[in-house]
């Protein structure tokens, strides 16, 4: 894609497109979702301002990790509509993330350095669960991989409650 001239200050969907990475379909489907906003030409095209590019990539890179398109959604709409956010707006918008990315991270290595080991879905297959999980015993707590925190709504195999305070 080739650089867009600096003095380019509004972009046609296909500019925004070609320029983020994200398709046409994408973008559109962005708007209608209130995550990236446009006006329209006297032809009644879409124009979206320069830092559109900045909010696609923020979304697309926090689609990537896992967060939900409607907790984006509510973290863009803290900043400001009247000017292009500034260093300062997205520092204080990604901190609002970072314990939650914290545990997200947290999740993801427990779950790549237990998976060779007995997880706790009752699927007795590894001589390990003979010990870990014998006749299937973590069954009684619930469904699901019993020694993986892969659902924190749910108790965690140490019996902590998640953070709505559900156990």
């Amino acid at each position: 894609m080739p650089q867009l001239p600096y003095k380019v200050h509004e972009l046609s969907v296909g500019q925004l497109s070609a320029r983020s990475g994200a398709a046409v379909s994408a973008l559109h489907f962005y708007e209608s979702k209130g995550l990236i906003s446009s006006t329209r030409t006297a032809g009644n095209q879409r124009r979206y301002s320069r830092d559109a590019l900045r909010r696609v990539a923020f979304v697309r890179a926090a689609q990537r990790v896992g967060i939900p398109l409607a907790v984006i959604r509510d973290a863009l709409a803290e900043l400001p509509d009247e000017r292009t956010p500034n260093r300062a707006d997205w520092a204080r918008l990604s901190e609002v993330w970072r314990s939650e990315l914290d545990e997200r991270i947290s999740q993801l290595v427990e779950l790549r350095d237990r998976l060779t080991d007995c997880i706790g879905c009752g699927c007795l297959s590894l001589e390990t669960c003979a010990l870990s999980n014998p006749y299937d015993s973590l069954g009684e707590q619930g469904p699901g991989a019993r020694r993986l925190r892969v659902d924190r709504r749910t108790k965690d195999p140490e019996g902590e409650q998640g953070p709505g305070g559900e156990s």
